[in-house]
């Protein structure tokens, strides 16, 4: 669904990415994983077309990005971030229906599309008509999650979404997108720099050190015994967590 081939990408002659090249197959869960500065956020929005690589080719279903105008591609990529980016003095539904609505769709089907998408997300359907401002932030996230789902995309981009969240929330949402990616067959790109959240939600985990792959494998296979000092690194602190709420369970 996702390819890099060869690609970099640099920033007043300091390379923030790359060489890449990997494959990310239809229907997967990836998380990109690493520290501050680690060229997550880089890679994610090379996907998207809202950063342009300095060499290489991405592509997303075959079609290499920068080939097509890029709100054709962008339709057919849901993106959700931490800070949700909804349009305060527009109500919830308005905020949802934007895609559509620029794609297009007439005012039934996109009414439609938003009832079917606040269900979907766990909102009650009477809060369309709310602005964003008088919802709490996992809400306001949720309605993030709908806006980005509501032209019916094939992947989905999301850049650190629960960050911003209070633990319970964070975990509740979390298990929510989860169970709307397998729903939806979505392919679903999160970049993280949590570790626990990378291991519970992806299917497969990319960790980046300095914009190269330092380790890609399942969630089983990085918690394995690691030679790479970074990912060694990464890995030991929840296993650390771990140990520590075993010894406080046990008394």
């Amino acid at each position: 669904m996702i390819s890099f081939d060869a690609v970099t990408k640099d920033f007043a002659g300091r390379r923030a990415v790359g060489p890449l090249s990997v494959t990310l197959e239809a229907g997967q869960f990836v998380a990109l994983l690493g520290g501050s500065g680690c060229g997550k956020t880089t890679t994610l929005k090379m996907i998207n077309g809202l950063i342009t690589p300095t060499s290489g080719v991405v592509r997303v279903a075959g079609a290499v990005v920068g080939d097509e105008p890029l709100h054709r591609l962008r339709r057919r990529i849901g993106y959700v971030f931490q800070e949700v980016g909804l349009f305060p003095h527009m109500s919830v539904a308005e905020n949802i229906a934007m895609g559509p609505r620029l794609a297009g769709w007439d005012g039934p089907r996109a009414r439609a599309r938003v009832a079917e998408l606040l269900e979907l997300v766990a909102l009650p359907a009477d809060c369309g008509a709310r602005l964003p401002g008088t919802f709490s932030g996992g809400q306001r996230q949720r309605v993030g999650v709908a806006r980005a789902l509501a032209a019916g995309p094939s992947v989905m981009l999301m850049d650190e979404p629960f960050g911003a969240l209070d633990p319970v929330t964070r975990d509740a949402l979390g298990r929510d997108f989860r169970a709307l990616h397998e729903r939806l067959g979505l392919t679903t790109v999160m970049v993280t720099h949590d570790m626990m959240e990378a291991l519970l939600l992806a299917d497969r985990i990319i960790v980046l050190d300095q914009g190269q792959v330092r380790a890609d494998g399942s969630p089983r296979d990085l918690m394995g015994v690691q030679s790479d000092p970074v990912v060694a690194a990464l890995m030991e602190t929840p296993r650390r967590q771990a140990r520590r709420l075993e010894a406080l369970a046990h008394g």
